[in-house]
């Protein structure tokens, strides 16, 4: 390999996160090898990983370059307890997630509607892991808090950006549009005074 590859691998083997580009940049700047740019040495190191049977790989993440375990190996690697798992999300946190990835910039108002449950503890507890933030305020009556997802989320989702997301009509939870439920034979939910509909006999 070349000189650059071999300092980008050591950099790319020592991080625990992907290593932005900026970043990386930074140390070609300072790497003894003038005739090697950054992407040809990306490049070689991920060609070296690909075609040499490793068992990791060069990929890109939440817009940096991380090596990471080949996913046929990660299974047999958590059973073995040698890897840290992120904790899991619960159903509910994942749809919250899911709601803000996609319309993001989003209010709590608006999630709470769409989900029809209060979102004040799941949004507490994803700040607190890092997954969303605060990205500014909206327009509407006492300005609330906008939210987004972090480059966290990006990361422990193995996403480079949020266009790799799923196709939005995969998730309908995302978009489905907040409307009073309409039982079998299009009947309403109650009468006008809230008393359900009586069947004819």
């Amino acid at each position: 390999m070349t000189p650059l590859a071999k300092l980008l691998e050591a950099a790319l083997f020592a991080s625990a996160t992907p290593i932005p580009e900026a970043a990386l940049r930074t140390i070609a700047a300072h790497a003894d090898d003038a005739e090697t740019t950054l992407e040809a040495a990306l490049d070689e190191l991920r060609v070296h990983y690909d075609t040499d049977g490793h068992g990791v790989e060069l990929i890109p993440v939440a817009g940096g370059w991380q090596i990471l375990t080949r996913p046929e190996y990660t299974e047999a690697i958590e059973r073995a307890q040698l890897a840290a798992r992120p904790q899991r999300l619960s159903t509910a946190a994942l749809e919250t997630l899911a709601i803000i990835a996609y319309r993001q910039p989003i209010g709590r108002s608006e999630i709470e509607e769409i989900r029809g449950v209060g979102a004040g503890a799941i949004l507490k507890s994803l700040h607190e892991r890092g997954l969303i933030d605060v990205t500014g305020r909206g327009e509407g009556l006492g300005r609330p808090l906008m939210y987004g997802t972090t480059p966290s989320f990006l990361e422990q989702f193995a996403l480079r950006h949020l266009e790799e997301l799923p196709r939005a009509d995969e998730l309908a939870i995302a978009l489905r549009a907040p409307r009073p439920a309409t039982p079998p034979g299009g009947l309403p939910a109650t009468t006008g005074n809230g008393e359900a509909p009586r069947r004819a006999d």
